[in-house]
This record gives C-alpha cells, sequence and structure tokens, in this order.
C-alpha cells in the first residue's frame, strides 16, 4: 500500500488556497456578469460571428474587470479589514500581500487592454481603459466622501454593454449609446438595494452609499422607486427607435413595471427583506432585458 506523498498534498493545497484567493481578488463571479453583458451587446451588433473577436473580448473584458476590483481591494484593504462582509478578503486575511494585489492588478490591466486594443479594435481598448481609470481613480476613493460616488462609478459601470457593440461595429453609435444607457439608469436601484443591505457594514468603513443622508430612510426608498419607474421608458428605448420590435418591448415593459413593484415594496416597508428582494431582482432584471434585446434583433 503506497504512502501519498506529503509534499505533493502539501503543493496541491497551497495551489488550492492560491487559485481561491485570486478568485476572491478578481471577484470571479462578479467579473463573469460584466462580461456577460458584452458579449450579448456583441452578438447583438455581429451578423456572423469572429471567434478571434469574441475570444479577445472575453479574455480582454474580463481581465480589466478583474484588475478593477483588484486595484480596488488593493485601495480599500483598511476598510475591507473592517467591515464583516469583507474580512475574509485575500489581502486583510493575509492570503495575499499588497504587493502581490499591486503586480497582479496592474498586470492584468494592462493586458487586458492591449488585448482588446490589438486583438479587437482600439476603440475598445480606450473604453476599457477608461472604464478601469474611472473606477480606480475617481469612484473608489469618492465612496468615502460623497454618495454621488454611486453617480460617477454608474459612468464605468455601463460601459460594458456599449464595448461589445463597439467590439463588432468599431465606432461609436445609437445602439451602444442605448444600452449604455439601460445599464446606467439600472444600476442605481441595483447598487441602492445592496447599500440599503449593507448600510450597517458601510459605515463601519465610513462609505456614503444611499442617496439620502439618513440612510435607510423613506426618501432613499423613494429614490430608489423612482429611478425603478424611470428604467422602463429607458430600457424600451430601443423599440422606439425601431432597432427592436414589439414582442421584446411587451416583455420588457413587463419586467419593468414588475421591478418598480418590487421597488415600492421598498418604498412602503423600509425593510431590509425588501431590499433583498429588489437586489435579486436586479440581477434578474438586466440580463433578462438584454437577451430580450438580442433575440428579437436577429
Amino acid at each position: 500500500m503506497s504512502v501519498p506523498n506529503t509534499n505533493t498534498w502539501t503543493l496541491t493545497s497551497i495551489l488550492s488556497s492560491k487559485i481561491k484567493a485570486y478568485a476572491a481578488f478578481t471577484k470571479l463571479r462578479l467579473a463573469s456578469l460584466v462580461v456577460f453583458s458584452s458579449v450579448v451587446s456583441y452578438f447583438m451588433a455581429a451578423d456572423t460571428i469572429s471567434w478571434l473577436t469574441l475570444t479577445s473580448l472575453i479574455s480582454g473584458g474580463f481581465l480589466v474587470t478583474a484588475s478593477s476590483n483588484g486595484f480596488n481591494q488593493v485601495i480599500e484593504k483598511e476598510q475591507d479589514a473592517i467591515m464583516s462582509r469583507t474580512q475574509k478578503r485575500p489581502i486583510p486575511s493575509g492570503e495575499m500581500t499588497v504587493k502581490e494585489g499591486m503586480i497582479l492588478a496592474l498586470l492584468m490591466g494592462v493586458v487586458g487592454i492591449f488585448i482588446l486594443s490589438v486583438f479587437v479594435n482600439p476603440l475598445t481598448g480606450l473604453l476599457g481603459g477608461m472604464a478601469l481609470i474611472m473606477y480606480v481613480g475617481i469612484y473608489t476613493p469618492m465612496k468615502r466622501t460623497s454618495s454621488f460616488a454611486v453617480f460617477v462609478g454608474a459612468f464605468p459601470g455601463a460601459i460594458p454593454p456599449m464595448l461589445g457593440y463597439i467590439a463588432e461595429t468599431g465606432q461609436f453609435g445609437l445602439v451602444p449609446g442605448l444600452l449604455f444607457a439601460i445599464q446606467f439608469v439600472w444600476q442605481f436601484p441595483h447598487f441602492w438595494a445592496i447599500a440599503w443591505k449593507l448600510h450597517d457594514d458601510y459605515q463601519k468603513a465610513g462609505y456614503f452609499l444611499l442617496p439620502s443622508a439618513g440612510g435607510r430612510d423613506q426618501s432613499s426608498a423613494f429614490q430608489t422607486f423612482m429611478y425603478s419607474l424611470f428604467l422602463i421608458p429607458t430600457s424600451l428605448t430601443p423599440y422606439f427607435f425601431g432597432v427592436t420590435g414589439t414582442w421584446s418591448a411587451m416583455g420588457i415593459l413587463a419586467l419593468g413595471i414588475w421591478f418598480a413593484y418590487i421597488a415600492f415594496q421598498l418604498y412602503t416597508t423600509l425593510s431590509e427583506k425588501a431590499a433583498t428582494k429588489l437586489m435579486f431582482a436586479s440581477f434578474i432584471y438586466l440580463p433578462v432585458v438584454q437577451i430580450l434585446l438580442w433575440v428579437d434583433k436577429i
């Protein structure tokens, strides 16, 4: 009977731990969702699929997003160590050094922008670089000074669907602008639902992310509800401009009413339970809307 090699088990354990740390550092699931919106938008624009463009869009977009998430954790390492939900992130937990995080984030950002610029087109590289700079250089430090940070962060957050469309066309236009607008407006009820749930934790770190200075109050809930209402006509703009047809518009309208109703429940109850429902509804709403737009445009 063979005896397990202790060195092999140790190496495997270290490797597994490092992979988990890197996945947490890049926010793997979040980065994948961001890439999804750019890929769906690429499919909307493309009559025929270029696998080189598509794989470059996926890999480059993922690396730029992962770089943004990584730099965010390097900058906010002290705040992450304070908040309950982030204390186990790689840097505050000691699984990764600040230097290692900086090198990894920088490397991913440079390689990601290079891939987008060279293997997709220069404009996508420019957009990827702009999103990275705005997220890391403006949004991240502003979170501790003003709730206006959510507005600023909505710009880089809305770039992925625009980037995906321009990956095919190579130029700005009406459709990428409409896709940008939908994701831009969506981010307000989406993020405020998250901020409502995590308000106590955010306060520990000195973050100001709900729209009202009163935090979880009627004003914050009302603004969340109003943005969810404004999302309805915004999401219907592809139909109004003749980009997509009636059946997708009907589905998007139904989704918008459903989403706004959940936001209204937050306004009437001011409860964390309603905020949780709204957060999960936002995760459903955006990809379904984007898929409906894509399928209707085929």
